[in-house]
C-alpha cells in the first residue's frame, strides 16, 4: 500500500509544474530589484566591493573547465568540496549575470546544470554509509539541500533567459526529481524538526516557487502526507524524528518548534548560525511569492527576533557561545550571518545598531536586503550593538528552560557569563544541565569543549562528528557542571534528556553592583536536585564571580565539579602529588578519556588554586570541606588517534555525602607583560569563602578579602518565598527579595557601589 501511495503522490506532482506566468528573478530578485542594484553598485562602497569580489570569483570560474565528477569522497574530498564550489559560485553567477546582463554568465549556469541533469539518474545515492540519510552529490542529504537551496536561486536567475524545451529538460531530469529524492524519497530527513530539515523544506520550497510548482511549495511548507513519512528509518546522526502521525513538520513547523518567543533556537547558537540562511533565504521568497503568509510578522516577527538572539549569543570577539555541537571560533562573520543581518536590518525596523554588526563583516547579500545595509552605512547611519545581560527562553512557548548571560556593567574588560538550562537541544545537545563558561574580554576562562569533529577535514574521519563525540564532548564530565555518581545526566539517553529541562528560576540585572543568575534542576539525576545561581559582583577595581551549587538528595552520593580551565598552573595553599602512572579515571560517562595527573587534600579554612592564561592570572578559591579531594586532570586517556585535545581541567570531588552545598569564587585579576617582563597583581584578593548558613530555604556564602574587608551573598532558595523580606537573625542579614550581596566592614567600597 505504502509503495502505491507513493508512486501515486510521485506522478501527481512529477506533472504539477508548469511555465511560470510570472517574470524571473523571484526569490531574492525581482525585475526592479536589480535596476536598484544596478544603481547601488555606484553609489555604496560596500555593496560595490561585495559585487566585485562576486564577479572576480565567477570570471576566474567561468576560465575553468566546468567540473562534476562522480559522487565518492567525505568533506574535505575533492568530490564533496568540487559540487560544494560548484553550488556556491552558480548562485552567485546568477546575479552577476542579472546585474552585468553579460550572457557568458547565463551559459555558464546553464551548462553547468546540463552536466548535472545528466549526472543525476546515473547512480542511486552517494556510496558512504555514514549518514542516515545518504545523499546524491554529497554523504549526506543535508548537503545536497544545501546545493540545491543556492542553486535554485541560479536557476530563478536565468530561468527567463532559457529557452521553454531547456527549462523542461532540468525541471524533468534534474530539479523535480531532486525535489522528490530530498523529500518523498529521504522522509528520514526531511520530515522532522531540526536544522537538517530546515534546509531539506526550503530547498524544496524554493525549487517549488521557481518552477511555479504548487506541490513542492505546500510539501515544503507542511510536510509530508503521513502515510509517505512513516516509512523513516531510524537516525544514526542523534537527531530527533517526529513519529508517524505528528503534526510537526514542514517548514511552518520548523519556525513553530525550533524558535522560543525571544527567538532562541533550540539547537543552539552553532546550529542557528547555519540553519539562519535557508529560514530566511526561503522566506524571502515566500515573501515576495506568498504574502499572505506574512511570513516576516509571523509569531510576532520570530525569524527577525533570533537574528538578534543569535547576536546576543556571542562573546566580546563575535564568537558564538560553543555550547551544544559547536565548532569553537565560529563567529558572526559566518557567511550564513551575513544574510541574516542583512534581513533583520530590512524587514525588521531599520535597526542602526545592526549597521554596525554588518560593517564589521565587510559585505553585504547582493539583493535588495543587502542594499538597504549599504545605503545605510554609506549614510554613517550605524549605531553600536551593545549586547547586555540577557536572559533568552528556550521552548515553543518559551517554557522550557533558557539560557542566562551576564555581562559586567562598570569593568573596562567585559567580564562574561553563560549559564545553560535550556531544553537538551536534540540530537546536537549536550548532557551539561547547569554548567556554565566564563569569559574575559572574549577569552576563554572556563571553557566548554564544544564539538568532537574536524569539520571538513578529510584525515579525520572524513570531517564528520567523531565517536569521542559521543564518549566524550557530550558527556557530563566534560562540562563545568557537576556529575553524581560519575554517571551522566540522564544515563546519556537523549530521548529522556529532550522530554526534561531546568527551571529557571532568578535572572536579576537591576542592581548596581551585582547581578545573579539561578536556576533548578530536578531531573538529571533522579532523586536529586541541583540548584545552581551565578553572581558576577562589581565591587571595587576588578569583578568577580560567587558560584553557589547546591545539591539536595534521597541518599548520598559522590559528586565531582570539574572546572577547564586553559594556561599554566602557577600555585596552590593545598599540597598535591602528581602520578608517576597515568592511568584513565574511569571505564565510561567519558572517565575513561581521563588522566589524573595529581591529587591533594582540601586546606582546612578553604583551597584556592592560581594559574597563568595569556596575560592575566586567574584564581578559583573554594569552601572545600574536609575529606574533599582536589585533582588536576587531563583529557587525553583512550585517545589512540589524538581526535581529543588535551584540555586540562581542575576537579573537586567529593564522596558519600548526600547533602551539599559547592561554594567558589572566580577572579581574573593583573597582568603580565611579556615585553615588558613586569607582573601586576598576580595574587588574588580573596583570603577565604566559607559557608555560613546553609538550609533548605537558604544560602549564605561570606566572602573574605585579603584587605580585611567582606561581602556576604545571600540566597532565598526555591523552597522559600522568593519575593518576600527575609532574615537570618544570627547573622544580622535581612533583605527583600531572592538574593542579597552586603559588604560589610568596607566603609570604601560601599562608598565606591554609592558614587557609581
Amino acid at each position: 500500500m505504502k509503495g502505491k501511495i507513493f508512486l501515486l503522490l510521485f506522478c501527481i506532482t512529477a506533472i504539477s509544474y508548469s511555465v511560470w506566468s510570472q517574470s524571473h528573478p523571484l526569490l531574492l530578485l525581482s525585475k526592479s530589484d536589480v535596476v536598484q542594484l544596478k544603481k547601488g553598485i555606484n553609489e555604496y562602497p560596500l555593496l560595490k566591493d561585495t559585487y566585485r569580489d562576486a564577479k572576480t570569483e565567477v570570471d576566474f570560474a567561468l576560465t575553468q573547465p566546468i567540473a562534476v565528477p562522480m559522487p565518492k569522497d567525505m568533506p574535505g574530498g575533492y568530490t564533496h568540496e568540487q559540487h560544494k564550489n560548484n553550488f556556491m559560485v552558480l548562485q552567485k553567477a546568477g546575479v552577476v549575470y542579472q546585474l552585468s546582463g553579460e550572457v557568458k554568465y547565463a551559459q555558464w549556469i546553464r551548462d553547468v546544470l546540463f552536466a548535472y541533469a545528466e549526472l543525476f539518474p546515473t547512480f542511486s545515492r552517494h556510496p558512504s554509509t555514514k549518514s542516515y540519510a545518504p545523499g546524491k552529490f554529497f554523504y549526506q542529504s543535508l548537503n545536497d539541500a544545501n546545493w540545491l537551496v543556492y542553486v535554485s536561486q541560479a536557476y530563478d536567475c536565468i530561468y527567463d533567459w532559457l529557452p521553454v524545451a531547456d527549462r523542461n529538460r532540468l525541471n524533468t531530469k534534474l530539479f523535480r526529481p531532486m525535489a522528490d529524492f530530498l523529500s518523498v524519497e529521504t522522509p528520514q530527513f526531511f520530515n522532522r524538526i531540526h536544522n537538517h530539515s530546515t534546509w531539506g523544506n526550503a530547498a524544496v520550497g524554493m525549487i517549488g516557487l521557481v518552477m511555479n510548482d504548487t506541490v513542492l511549495v505546500n510539501r515544503a511548507l507542511y510536510g509530508l502526507p503521513n502515510e509517505v513519512a512513516s516509512d523513516i528509518i531510524k537516525d544514526n546522526d542523534g537527531g530527533s524524528i517526529n513519529l508517524p502521525g505528528s503534526k510537526a513538520k514542514g517548514f511552518i513547523a520548523q519556525i513553530d518548534h525550533s524558535f522560543s518567543p525571544d527567538g532562541y533556537y533550540t539547537e543552539g547558537p552553532y546550529y542557528q548560525r547555519y540553519a539562519m540562511y535557508p529560514f530566511l533565504v526561503f522566506s524571502e521568497g515566500l515573501s515576495r511569492n506568498r504574502p499572505d503568509l506574512k511570513i516576516f510578522e509571523y509569531r510576532k516577527a520570530v525569524l527577525v527576533n533570533s537574528v538578534y538572539a543569535l547576536v546576543n549569543l556571542t562573546n566580546s570577539k563575535g564568537e558564538f557561545f560553543p555550547i551544544n555541537d559547536s565548532q569553537k571560533g565560529m563567529s558572526y562573520l559566518a557567511r550564513e550571518v551575513v544574510p541574516a543581518v542583512d534581513v533583520a536590518y530590512h524587514y525588521g525596523k531599520q535597526d542602526p545598531t545592526l549597521l554596525s554588526i554588518a560593517k564589521e563583516q565587510g559585505r553585504v547579500s547582493l539583493d535588495i536586503t543587502g542594499l538597504s545595509v549599504a545605503k545605510g552605512i554609506s549614510k554613517n547611519l550605524e549605531k553600536p550593538f551593545v549586547k547586555r545581560s540577557i536572559q533568552l527562553k528556550d521552548g515553543a512557548n518559551g517554557d522550557e528552560g533558557a539560557i542566562g548571560v551576564l555581562r559586567s556593567k562598570q569593568s573596562k574588560e567585559e567580564l562574561t557569563l553563560v549559564m545553560k538550562y535550556t531544553k537538551h537541544g536534540m540530537g546536537h545537545g549536550h548532557f551539561d544541565k547547569l554548567s556554565f563558561l566564563m569569559y574575559k574580554y572574549g577569552q576563554e576562562i572556563f571553557q566548554d569543549y564544544g564539538a568532537a569533529r574536524w569539520v571538513n577535514i578529510e584525515q579525520k574521519e572524513g570531517g564528520v562528528y567523531l565517536k569521542e563525540n559521543n564518549t566524550w564532548a557530550k558527556q557530563t564530565i566534560a562540562h563545568n557542571t557537576v556529575v553524581v555518581n560519575q554517571t551522566t545526566q540522564f544515563k546519556g539517553n537523549v530521548q529522556s534528556a529532550d522530554e526534561h529541562h531546568p527551571a529557571p528560576y532568578l535572572f536579576e540585572t537591576s542592581d548596581s553592583h551585582y547581578q545573579v543568575m539561578s536556576a533548578v534542576d530536578s531531573t538529571a539525576y533522579p532523586g536529586s536536585i541541583l540548584q545552581r545561581s551565578l553572581f558576577l559582583v562589581e565591587a571595587g577595581d576588578e569583578p568577580f564571580v560567587v558560584d553557589l551549587f547546591k545539591i539536595t538528595s534521597n541518599k548520598k552520593n559522590d559528586y565531582d565539579l570539574p572546572f577547564y580551565f586553559q594556561g599554566d598552573v602557577l600555585s596552590t595553599n593545598f599540597s598535591y602529588k602528581t602520578k608517576n602512572i597515568l592511568k584513565p579515571m574511569g571505564s565510561q560517562f567519558g572517565y575513561q578519556h581521563l588522566w589524573e595527573e595529581a591529587s591533594g587534600g582540601a586546606s582546612p579554612e578553604s583551597s584556592s588554586f592560581t594559574w597563568f592564561q595569556n596575560e592575566s592570572f586567574q584564581t578559583i578559591t573554594s569552601a572545600t570541606i574536609q575529606g574533599d579531594s582536589l585533582l588536576f586532570c587531563r583529557v587525553g586517556a583512550n585517545d589512540p588517534s589524538f581526535n581529543l585535545r588535551r584540555a586540562p581541567l581542575f576537579l573537586i570531588r567529593r564522596k558519600n555525602i548526600q547533602n551539599t552545598i559547592f561554594a567558589n569564587v572566580y577572579e581574573v585579576h593583573g597582568h603580565y607583560s611579556r615585553v615588558h617582563e613586569i607582573a601586576s597583581n598576580t595574587k588574588s584578593k580573596i583570603k577565604n569563602v566559607k559557608v555560613i548558613y546553609d538550609t533548605d530555604e537558604f544560602t549564605a556564602v561570606e566572602v573574605n578579602r585579603v584587605d580585611g574587608t567582606s561581602c556576604v551573598v545571600a540566597m532565598a532558595l526555591k523552597n522559600a518565598d522568593a519575593k518576600a523580606a527575609h532574615e537570618v537573625k544570627s547573622l544580622n542579614l535581612q533583605w527583600t527579595g531572592a538574593t542579597t550581596v552586603q559588604e560589610r566592614n568596607s566603609v570604601s567600597i560601599k562608598n565606591k557601589i554609592d558614587e557609581k
